[in-house]
Formats: structure tokens, C-alpha cells, sequence
């Protein structure tokens, strides 16, 4: 058993390693928690602790699991503090939105864009023509693209 044990302890931080480097390459997967219990588990066996067989072992191994998957959600949350997830912009919060026109507006035609945010949006104007430059404001949204009026 004891050999076994070794050569499971050696798969088990093997394949966690593997995992973590997954996790380098595509953050945000969240894999580092199942990779450092892997790890842990496997350290805990190349010791000696039976945490397959053994009522004692199996609860020494739950703890480190447990210890190790909250320790690596915390030091991942730590890596990225105050930072908000990305917000996306539906139609319905549009309106009263200041923005900056990027492509002249018209009252006729979709072929005007208004940068809103960070996100260029079609629009047109509610009258007259807006030159490229000017603020406008949001004062409805049709479908996929926004009505604006110049700021004054």
C-alpha cells in the first residue's frame, strides 16, 4: 500500500501542476482550486498520511483539502482587488447617456456613430445634423441604434 500510496501521491501533484499551468495560460478559469487540493492531497500521501483507507487520514485529508481550496479563493480574489466586472450596455439604460459624436449624425440615416462609455453605438439625430466632436445626449434607443441630441 505504502508504494502506492507514493505513486499516487506523485500523480495526484503531477496532474494539480498541470492544472495550475492551465490556469497561468487562461486566467479566470478557475482551476487553481482543484490544482492545489490535487497538490495538497498528493503531498499528504507522499508522507505517509493514508487518505484513502484510514477514518483519521481521511479527515486530515478533508481539512487540507478544505484549507487549501479556501486559501487559494482568497489569495485569488487578493490578485485582483477593486477591480468591477465589465458592465455591458443594453438599450434600456441608454437613455439620458452624455456621449461624443464620432461619425456626423443625421435624421435620416443610420450611418452616424456616437461613441457612449467605451462603446460605439448607430444613431441618428432627433433634427438637424451633428458634425463629428460634439457631446450629445441619449434620448431614446430604436432597436440597435440610439436617438441623440446635441448638449448645448
Amino acid at each position: 500500500m505504502l508504494a502506492e500510496g507514493i505513486a499516487l501521491g506523485w500523480i495526484l501533484i503531477v496532474v494539480g501542476a498541470v492544472l495550475l499551468l492551465v490556469e497561468v495560460y487562461e486566467p479566470g478559469f478557475f482551476i487553481a482550486v482543484p490544482a492545489t487540493v490535487l497538490i495538497i492531497l498528493g503531498i499528504l500521501l507522499l508522507l505517509g498520511v493514508d487518505i484513502l483507507s484510514s477514518p483519521a487520514g481521511l479527515i486530515v485529508g478533508v481539512v487540507a483539502a478544505l484549507g487549501a481550496a479556501l486559501i487559494t479563493v482568497w489569495f485569488y480574489g487578493r490578485l485582483t482587488p477593486g477591480a468591477e466586472p465589465p458592465r455591458t450596455l443594453s438599450r434600456d439604460s441608454l437613455v439620458g447617456l452624455e456621449g461624443t459624436v464620432v461619425v456626423p449624425v443625421d435624421p435620416e440615416t443610420l450611418k452616424g456613430k456616437v461613441r457612449l462609455m467605451s462603446t460605439e453605438w448607430s444613431a441618428r439625430s432627433e433634427s438637424g445634423e451633428i458634425p463629428a466632436g460634439k457631446r450629445v445626449i441619449v434620448v431614446r434607443s430604436e432597436g440597435v441604434h440610439v436617438v441623440v441630441k446635441e448638449v448645448v
